[in-house]
């Protein structure tokens, strides 16, 4: 038979094989095939060579041994689902290379098919991807470090987080970060990273103990060995570096400006080759973890610095207020000696007036004698009347007065002292108002307001001894945030009422010193320096401003501001004028005082104004006389009493005799029945001291006034 033709188609395929089998075993890839079943049946030379095992040593299933154990199943898993779907193999692992390490690689493979769709044979290929896979890895590594120091603030911690990323990623068996004493030539440890049989070596190290490597750290190099016993620097400390298993070792120096200042180190317990991408992989995480460390250690400084600062603050500022409390009290003892000398003063001159008067009519009535005797009585009278002026005026001053604030309209009120003004002011001083159109409403106790104007109306007039002229002006003002927080105010919408004059004027230290009690630059006897602290006590009472302006030989304009009223205007009262001291019609009114003498002043008084008295010493004996089912028609209490005060009885008079009018008396604002010097809504009210007509006048209102 002529087989020419057949002899030479098996030439041309012994060496289209020999050609293929050339071209498998001499590229530069691992190659290796299966039988449809997955068993494997062939691996070119590049495999025996990178992996050292004998020929055949890994067909079969022998191969999935020289994967590293953690990723055994994985791989497994994922060739079997090739096998069974047919679908192309991919999977990166690490294969143990011939050097005893794993490195990794990717594995592909795919399915030769026949015609009848068939898998023949399994074909793939395995790729070292050491180099990349390892730099991957590691830059995966420093964001998860920076991200996971970014929520350390001690510096202890953020080196130890660095040490143990670094344990992990390079499988050693101790990763630590140290402060270095170049001239100790110690190491500092605080904490490390060990594997789990591994000692830590917190404390105090000698390197010289370790080797002469000591040496290349201080000139700033990188110590890198991989067998202690084989290195010149540490041959002869070898026994010393195997005892703390650091056979192998990384030291990377940490320099600042001043040197030499920490070490990140890493030991292996056995000789190992350290490759130059783990070497970058080390460097880039000492610097990351000195910046992080000296970050954090700075930081700690600033909050100790700023710390200190604070208490050194404070401590300053508790000497400071210590000093200023200090001096205020200096200044109050001076203020109450300036107070209680300008008191005495004028209360010795009132005294005298009413002592001496007394002390004459005395004599004269056991003389028998009683011509002159009503100037003697008008004498006494006019000295306690102004005793009881001042009173007021002290009363003001600290802001302790009872006021009645009502919506004023301040043009209105004014005008209506136009009168007045002239009488008290003189011919000498020219008088003029200025009225603003659509002037808005305050509130206001408008007594004592137009007592205030007055007050200032004086002053001007004293500052202008040969004549001139006095304006009183009002006007709506904004106050804006700035001002009222300068001047300690509420900003808002104010009303406005200056008084000018063309007087002397006042110099700045005056003007400072103007609203302090007892200062006046008037002569003795001229007065007596409470005018305008009782108007700057009323001022701020009310809830307003007052403020200076003033230049010597000018004159001075004081305003006050008073707040905008935004209620309804009360309905105006129709003054009815009284042509006689309203009298009693035997009504009974029960008077309770703590003081004797006041308690029978006043019993006396209200019997010879007609009215049938019944009196009690203290809150506890009237409210006895309540119980006992007494009834009165009115109860005439003092407020400020011990045990119980006069609003409290009245609470439990009222208990029991519903009804009953009441009318406080004292000479003391009281919280009892007056808040922030405000008397309390339908509270009838009598200041101490009281005239016989104030006390007849206002219990005559008070009982005619209907329920």
């Amino acid at each position: 038979m002529d087989i020419d033709d057949r002899f030479e188609i098996e030439q041309k395929l012994r060496q289209s094989e020999a050609n293929l089998r050339a071209i498998t075993h001499s590229i530069d890839q691992m190659i290796w095939a299966t039988r449809p079943d997955g068993f494997h049946d062939f691996y070119n030379d590049r495999w025996y060579e990178y992996t050292g095992v004998p020929c055949g040593s890994t067909d079969g299933a022998g191969w999935n041994d020289m994967f590293h154990p953690d990723d055994q199943e994985r791989a497994w898993a994922i060739w079997q689902e090739s096998l069974s779907s047919g679908k192309p193999y991919h999977i990166e692992y690490r294969l143990k290379h011939r050097s005893g390490e794993y490195r990794w690689v990717i594995g592909r493979a795919n399915a030769v098919r026949g015609l009848d769709g068939e898998i023949l044979r399994w074909y793939g290929t395995c790729t070292d991807i050491h180099e990349l896979k390892t730099a991957e890895l590691h830059r995966s590594a420093l964001v998860a470090f920076q991200e996971k120091v970014a929520d350390h603030d001690d510096p202890v911690d953020v080196a130890y987080a660095a040490s143990q990323m670094l344990g992990d990623a390079l499988k050693v068996d101790r990763v630590g970060y140290g402060t270095i004493d170049i001239e100790a030539e110690t190491v500092l440890i605080d904490r490390d990273w060990t594997a789990e049989t591994v000692e830590s070596l917190k404390g105090v190290r000698h390197l010289r103990h370790y080797g002469s490597f000591v040496d290349d750290l201080k000139r700033g190099e990188t110590v890198v060995f991989e067998d202690a016993e084989r290195d010149p620097r540490t041959r002869d400390k070898a026994a010393n570096l195997a005892a703390i298993s650091a056979r192998s070792i990384v030291n990377i120096p940490i320099r600042e400006q001043s040197g030499l200042v920490a070490l990140l180190f890493i030991n292996s317990a056995k000789p190992r080759h350290w490759t130059e991408e783990e070497l970058r992989f080390i460097r880039d995480v000492a610097e990351l973890t000195r910046q992080a460390v000296e970050r954090r250690r700075a930081e700690a400084e600033l909050r100790h610095l700023t710390q200190t600062l604070e208490e050194q603050v404070l401590q300053r500022t508790e000497e400071l207020r210590r000093s200023e409390e200090q001096l205020r009290q200096s200044q109050k003892m001076e203020a109450v000696g300036q107070l209680t000398g300008g008191i005495a003063h004028d209360f010795n001159n009132n005294l005298a007036v009413i002592i001496g008067g007394l002390s004459l009519l005395q004599r004269r009535l056991k003389r028998g004698e009683t011509h002159d005797l009503e100037r003697l009585i008008v004498g006494a009278t006019e000295g306690a009347q102004r005793a009881a002026t001042l009173t007021q005026r002290l009363l003001a001053f600290s802001r302790q007065q009872p006021l009645s604030p009502e919506p004023v309209d301040g043009n209105r009120m004014v005008a209506g002292m136009n009168d007045l003004l002239v009488r008290s002011l003189g011919e000498h001083i020219r008088i003029e108002t200025v009225l603003a159109a659509g002037l808005w409403k305050t509130r206001a106790d408008v007594s004592q307001l137009e007592n205030a104007i007055l007050n200032l109306a004086v002053n001007a007039r004293d500052a202008m001894p040969d004549g001139g002229r006095l304006t009183i002006e009002t006007a709506n003002a904004h106050v804006d945030d700035a001002y009222a927080g300068e001047h300690d105010i509420g900003a808002g919408q104010y009303v406005l009422i200056a008084v000018t004059d063309t007087g002397t004027g006042m110099t700045p230290d005056v003007i400072a010193r103007a609203f302090d009690p007892f200062f006046t630059t008037k002569v003795v006897g001229k007065g007596t320096g409470l005018g305008l602290s009782q108007v700057f006590g009323f001022v701020r009472q009310t809830g307003g401003h007052i403020k200076i302006y003033s230049e010597p030989g000018q004159g001075t304009t004081v305003k006050i501001y008073l707040r905008r009223f935004y209620g309804e205007d009360a309905p105006p009262t129709i003054a009815v004028a009284e042509p006689q001291v309203p009298r009693g019609t035997g009504e009974r009114i029960f008077v309770v005082e703590d003081d004797d003498r006041v308690r029978f002043f006043t019993v006396e008084t209200l019997r010879e104004l007609g009215y049938s008295v019944t009196y009690a010493a203290s809150g506890p004996e009237a409210l006895s006389v309540f119980e006992a089912g007494h009834r009165f028609d009115l109860l005439f209490t003092d407020i400020v009493m011990p045990e119980m005060n006069g609003r409290r009885l009245a609470d439990k008079a009222l208990e029991l005799q519903p009804g009953l009018k009441v009318v406080f008396a004292t000479g003391y604002t009281s919280n009892a029945v007056v808040h922030n010097g405000i008397v309390d809504p339908g509270t009838n009210f009598l200041q101490k001291p009281f005239t016989i007509d104030q006390v007849a006048r206002k219990l005559r209102d008070v009982l005619d006034a209907t329920a």
